[in-house]
């Protein structure tokens, strides 16, 4: 479709009197098919690749790298306050959410999207966390693990009570799939990416105050409970977002792995972002890929490679370490204990 045809389609729209939601829908519904699908499609003959010009394959591409996005940009922060549990407690919460919606479908002969229905008790779910961990204190980790069990408890309840009637429908949810990647999920992913990149842009320094120093936050008169908030509800849109391609049971890694991977090397808390990012994208790319040519499930293949890269570069800032401690230079007669000493009595500080 040219420029003149994309014309042609946004002057239908307007003669059908389309919604704004609607019109912005048949924007990216062009944009998918004739630009990125054209693009791809272009590449797959280039590179003589067939499986990069299947439309089940470029959605599940343009998925995964959105993912690999918002889920480090997301899990930065969590990751940096030690709340990485916290992902994997809403994803089984999430789990809860879709069993809800198919439960309410099946027994109600509703049409209920299960997504919605994770989404609406995920968000619940991350701002009850949140006012648990404040009154928990010390006990934060009780009460995720609290939260947890029950959300996976309420999901497998709701499965058996429909004589597992249900189950089907939740397999897809619970390990991920590449050929139920839909317009619908993309759309919903590039949304969500949008709307969770704004956010943080918009937020960073306060987001960034909270993480790093809560108590020096509030002294700044920052508003630490509302940003605690939104991270945890942010971190509920992601794992909703995703849990179609990765599955509610791995989803959790694409906030954690790709950040523990950044920082071996990160010297700053933007770097570690990038390097996340950068590490998750390589990730998706081959996992989704290995999925494929194997016939795997893609959640599991992303979490693998996401895992190898984390491994990689373990060993190799390890070994870089340790040349770099035997290469250090050694003065006759004074030992690295004295240098130390010597450095801290002239007012240098022990890293």
């Amino acid at each position: 479709m040219t420029s003149h045809s994309l014309a042609t389609a946004l002057l239908q729209a307007s003669a059908d009197r389309l919604s704004p939601i609607e019109g912005l829908w048949r924007l990216f519904e062009w944009l998918l098919v004739y630009v990125y699908g054209a693009g791809m499609n272009l590449l797959s003959e280039l590179l003589g690749v067939r499986m990069l010009g299947y439309p089940y394959m470029q959605r599940a591409y343009l998925a995964g790298a959105c993912i690999a996005v918002i889920g480090p940009l997301v899990g930065t922060f969590l990751v940096h306050r030690e709340m990485s549990m916290l992902a994997d407690t809403l994803a089984h919460t999430a789990f809860a959410g879709v069993a809800v919606g198919l439960f309410l479908n099946a027994a109600l002969s509703l049409s209920l999207s299960p997504l919605l229905t994770a989404m609406i008790v995920a968000i619940g779910t991350a701002l009850l966390v949140e006012l648990l961990i404040d009154y928990a204190g010390a006990y934060s980790d009780t009460s995720l693990a609290i939260v947890l069990t029950t959300g996976f408890a309420l999901g497998s309840v709701l499965i058996t009570a429909t004589d597992g009637g249900i189950a089907v429908g939740i397999d897809a949810y619970l390990f991920g799939s590449l050929s139920t990647v839909s317009k619908e999920n993309v759309g919903l992913l590039v949304a969500m990416s949008f709307l969770i990149g704004t956010l943080v842009t918009a937020a960073y320094r306060p987001l960034l105050y909270v993480t790093v120093d809560a108590t020096a936050a509030r002294a700044a008169r920052i508003n630490v409970r509302l940003y605690k908030r939104l991270m945890v509800v942010l971190t509920a849109l992601v794992v909703v977002s995703a849990m179609q391609i990765m599955g509610v049971i791995l989803v959790a890694a694409m906030l954690v792995v790709p950040v523990a991977t950044a920082g071996f090397v990160a010297q700053s808390f933007k770097q570690s972002i990038l390097l996340a990012i950068l590490a998750a994208e390589f990730a998706v790319l081959s996992g989704v890929t290995i999925a494929y040519v194997y016939g795997l499930a893609a959640g599991g293949s992303i979490v693998l490679s996401a895992a190898a890269v984390y491994a990689t570069v373990l060993v190799v800032a390890k070994a870089d370490t340790r040349w770099l401690i035997r290469s250090l230079p050694r003065r006759t007669g004074q030992s690295i204990e004295h240098t130390q000493q010597g450095l801290e009595a002239d007012g240098g500080e022990r890293e």
